[in-house]
This record gives structure tokens, C-alpha cells and sequence, in this order.
């Protein structure tokens, strides 16, 4: 039998957030084993805890029900919540296919939910040649700024909409979202410091994601690069409110548009479900 835990991540209640399962001491699981279990699973994310190969405390495998990611936000922050949870820790590093990522984790002691911070690769800016055929299958007309792809692990497009009414209306036409690989589409509306998103990735096998930590530092860059925002602004990134699971994520790019020196996004995570696996 092989244990399990189920988080809640970028939220502080149960039944909130995007939940993911963190599979421990996974050393003896094959990748082929592990994509099953992920499919098994059917979330969208599933991590897989193994024995670090440099300087961290653990390696972290990364499985969607189609496919394996280098990096993705919101499964990095349930695994460390469910690592510090097991043996209470307030630094974690986390290696990655992208690198090893530092967290800090915190309690407020108020309820369940870990607060972590997490220290996220620096994403690097695509062109993107298709913004018209992408807005077109998301159903709006264009971007308010110009769509740019960046990529931390995942492929982040990233499209503006004039208002939050627009976002919450969208009805993407998902069977052309396919002809779009290795894609994950964000939608964005607010201003300042508040922010709201809707992520959809049929590449990734995800019609719509609660949660997605791997776009909040590239949507802070890319806010600050078109002065939506100024660099080092923490900004609040509400997402998954459509769906029903209301997720809130803060992130901040620090540098410059020439020099980008760090990118950091925060959020909490909720333990909600403990099991067994039999395989």
C-alpha cells in the first residue's frame, strides 16, 4: 500500500483551491506506474515524492493525467504544505526537471492551512504568432495588450480582457483550444493590485484549472512589462471563482524588464483527504 495526501492549494478552507495529491516515498514507482496512477487520479495535477539527487530535501515528479511537467505551481505548493504537515519544517528545498525551488513555509496557528512561499524559475518571453486564432477560439475579439507566451517549465500564453464581467462570460470553443499544443491559455482582468484569471489547457489535459501557480509569476512579469504594475509589486491573482473553487495566489517579479531577478508566488494550502493506494 502506498500512501497519499490530498491538498487544497492557494486556499485556507477545505473545498476550496485546486486540490493535489502528493504520493510519498514513491523511490520504487516506475514513470509509466506513476502517469497511471495520475490518471487513476484524474486531477489535474498529482506529485510524486522521491529521494533528492543533489542539494534539497526531496525530488518532486510532476503528472497530469496525460502527461509529465517539468515545473507546475499549485502541485509545488500542496507538496510542500503536505511535506511540512508530516514533519512540521519552515524551509523546504524542492528539486524540480527546472531546478531546485526554495519555499518557506509558516502556520498562523489559527486552523490547518501552511502559508508557503515559494522562489519560481524566472520565465522566459516568447513571440507569439497566433493571437488571432487563439483569441478567436477563446471567443473574444483581442487582447488589451499583446499576447506573449513565457515559459517556466509549462507554456503560458497570456491573453487581456477589458473587464471581469468579460472574463466570467467567456465560453472557449475547447475543441479548437486542442490545435494549440504544448499551451496553456490565460485569461486575465483587473487592475493595480487585484487581478482575476481563468487558465484552460487541452494540451495539458485540463478543460479549465482552479489554480495555476506556474502562471502567476509570469502574469506579474508580464503586468509589469506592458506597466500594467510596476516590478516588485505583489499583486492578488483570484482564480477558479467560475468553477466554484475559489483560489488566491500573490506573486511578484523583482528586477527589471532587462534584468528580471527573481520571480516569487505565495499562497495557502489546506491538508483535506489522507488515503491508501493498493499497487
Amino acid at each position: 500500500m502506498r500512501e497519499y495526501m490530498v491538498v487544497d492549494a492557494f486556499a485556507r478552507t477545505p473545498l476550496q483551491g485546486n486540490p493535489v495529491a502528493v504520493f510519498f516515498d514513491s523511490s520504487d514507482l516506475s514513470s509509466h506506474s506513476m502517469q497511471c496512477i495520475a490518471k487513476e487520479m484524474n486531477l489535474s495535477e498529482v506529485t510524486f515524492v522521491l529521494p533528492p539527487e543533489g542539494k534539497a530535501d526531496a525530488r518532486i515528479r510532476i503528472f497530469t493525467p496525460v502527461n509529465e511537467l517539468p515545473f507546475a505551481g499549485h502541485p509545488m505548493l500542496g507538496t510542500a504544505v503536505a511535506l511540512a504537515s508530516t514533519i512540521p519544517r519552515e524551509q523546504l528545498r524542492l528539486e524540480t526537471a527546472m531546478g531546485v525551488i526554495p519555499c518557506q513555509v509558516a502556520s498562523d496557528g489559527t486552523d490547518e492551512a501552511l502559508s508557503v512561499r515559494m522562489r519560481q524559475p524566472v520565465p522566459v518571453r516568447e513571440p507569439y504568432e497566433h493571437a488571432a486564432e487563439l483569441c478567436a477560439a477563446l471567443g473574444t475579439s483581442s487582447s488589451t495588450v499583446p499576447v506573449e507566451v513565457y515559459r517556466n517549465g509549462p507554456r503560458h500564453a497570456f491573453v487581456g480582457l477589458d473587464s471581469i464581467a468579460e472574463l466570467s462570460a467567456l465560453r472557449p470553443d475547447h475543441k479548437a483550444l486542442t490545435a494549440f499544443p504544448d499551451l496553456a491559455v490565460n485569461c486575465f482582468a483587473g487592475s493595480e493590485k487585484q487581478w482575476r484569471t481563468r487558465m484552460f489547457s487541452p494540451a495539458y489535459g485540463v478543460v479549465e484549472d482552479a489554480a495555476t501557480g506556474s502562471a502567476a509569476g509570469p502574469l506579474a512579469v508580464h503586468l509589469a512589462r506592458h506597466g500594467l504594475v510596476s516590478h516588485d509589486q505583489e499583486i492578488e491573482i483570484l482564480q477558479g471563482v467560475e468553477m466554484g473553487r475559489s483560489s488566491l495566489m500573490l506573486a511578484a517579479a523583482e528586477g527589471a524588464d532587462q534584468r528580471l531577478e527573481a520571480v516569487h508566488v505565495g499562497g495557502h494550502g489546506v491538508p483535506v483527504a489522507w488515503g491508501r493506494f493498493h499497487v
